[in-house]
């Protein structure tokens, strides 16, 4: 009895780790920015997008999940294994360009937001930032990265706080919760476009697959052979954890929205650009402590999220050349992957000083990242439903349901975005 209360322990622990860190990687500096972006401009009246985006967001990420621990593989070595090499390159530029713009700008968002409590040009901020982040992926074990990471997930409960110190109406939450309002003008099809986009971005896939393949190297599977199979108790357990990461996530969403949208909205504050931008406006109108409180939510989310898309990247990269890519390797054993690692960050290190816009490379970013998902979606579908990769864990109908459902939403907010550049 004693054991198995230990197992369910270690269980819950697993969940509260691993699920909230994927979850808190989504919401990364340009996210915030794009949410406090949305509340901004609509207010309360675009809230009712947290709850319709949840079911997606749980969707894409358990299949992902799905796919690491069936197939023992990251999302790219399974595609190098099992797809054409002009697919899987085609695939890997776009992930890889996304990653990496999307990183630069999140250290500048990072450092714009340190930049209020330290007197340093942000660039040299940047720089901070970014050395100690990599001297935490080079040097830092597995385990220590995954306790790192999990403690700085809780630093987006900071968002719950500023909404409530923002004083919200609760009519008017309620209303824009469970009643829809849909404008078909181009700013609000681009904030929708962006909110989809930026909460159902490609770097989550490849992370999850392989946190879930790190996960099987810590027990002690360090060969493929040893990785491949998961039973059916071990998928009920990740969606749990998918579950609990997605709706961490998807609250900070929503508390995020709520939080500018009953305050600069109200106040016709409506052109918050950043995430830094959003918690200074927030001082005067909701009071010194919630701007603190956003401040270093972004500030210990981009802690977080930055290592997972190098990290997340050199994973890809690493996969479509067959390098060895693993945290739980050494340097020197898995030298090309870590190498890839410093490479990214220092790309993103250097974007941020030569005369880089952050938010003009995040909108290059959202749309390289907007094309670049579907097409990824699509294929791990195929993959999900794939008897040589799967075995008997393909897709059950209802997740087939979900997972078509997200895919043609995620097209359609492609195609979305098309739209409104010619509105």
């Amino acid at each position: 009895m004693a054991d198995k209360d230990d197992q369910k322990e270690r269980g819950l622990a697993r969940s509260i780790g691993v699920g909230v860190i994927t979850g808190a990687a989504d919401d990364d500096p340009s996210a915030i920015g794009t949410y406090a972006s949305a509340g901004a401009q609509f207010g309360t009246q675009i809230l009712w997008l947290a709850p319709v985006v949840l079911p997606m967001m749980f969707t894409v990420v358990y299949l992902s999940s799905k796919l690491g621990q069936v197939s023992g593989r990251g999302l790219f070595h399974v595609i190098r294994d099992f797809y054409p090499r002009w697919l899987l390159w085609a695939v890997l530029v776009g992930v890889m360009i996304g990653n990496t713009i999307e990183a630069a700008a999140d250290l500048g968002g990072m450092a714009a937001a340190l930049g209020i409590f330290i007197p340093l040009p942000v660039p040299w901020i940047v720089v901070a930032v970014a050395v100690v982040l990599l001297a935490l992926q080079l040097w830092g074990s597995y385990a220590t990265i995954r306790a790192i990471f999990r403690w700085l997930a809780l630093a987006l409960l900071a968002y719950a706080a500023a909404a409530l110190l923002a004083q919200p109406d609760p009519a008017e939450v309620l209303i824009g919760t469970f009643i829809p309002t849909v404008r078909l003008d181009r700013h609000f099809l681009s904030i929708v476009v962006a909110i989809i986009g930026t909460s159902l971005s490609a770097y989550i896939y490849t992370w999850e697959s392989n946190q879930q393949v790190e996960e099987k190297i810590e027990e002690g599977k360090i060969r493929l052979s040893q990785r491949i199979g998961a039973s059916s108790t071990e998928l009920s357990r990740s969606r749990r954890d998918v579950l609990i990461g997605m709706l961490f996530s998807n609250a900070v969403m929503y508390f995020i929205i709520m939080s500018t949208g009953v305050t600069l909205h109200d106040h016709g504050q409506i052109n918050i650009e950043t995430a830094a931008q959003a918690a200074e406006a927030l001082r005067p109108l909701a009071g010194a402590g919630a701007s603190v409180l956003f401040t270093a939510g972004i500030i210990g989310v981009g802690f977080l999220a930055v290592p997972v898309m190098t990290a997340g990247a050199a994973y890809d990269l690493a996969q479509a050349l067959g390098w060895r890519a693993s945290l739980h390797a050494r340097p020197r054993e898995a030298p090309g992957f870590y190498w890839a690692i410093a490479g990214l960050t220092a790309i993103a290190v250097a974007l941020n000083f030569l005369g880089f816009n952050p938010m003009q490379a995040l909108v290059w970013s959202g749309i390289v990242q907007g094309f670049s998902t579907p097409p990824l979606l699509l294929l791990i579908m195929f993959m999900t439903n794939n008897r040589k990769i799967m075995g008997d864990k393909v897709n059950s109908a209802w997740m087939n349901a979900l997972g078509w459902i997200t895919t043609a939403a995620v097209f359609s907010a492609s195609a979305g975005l098309v739209v409104t550049w010619f509105l």
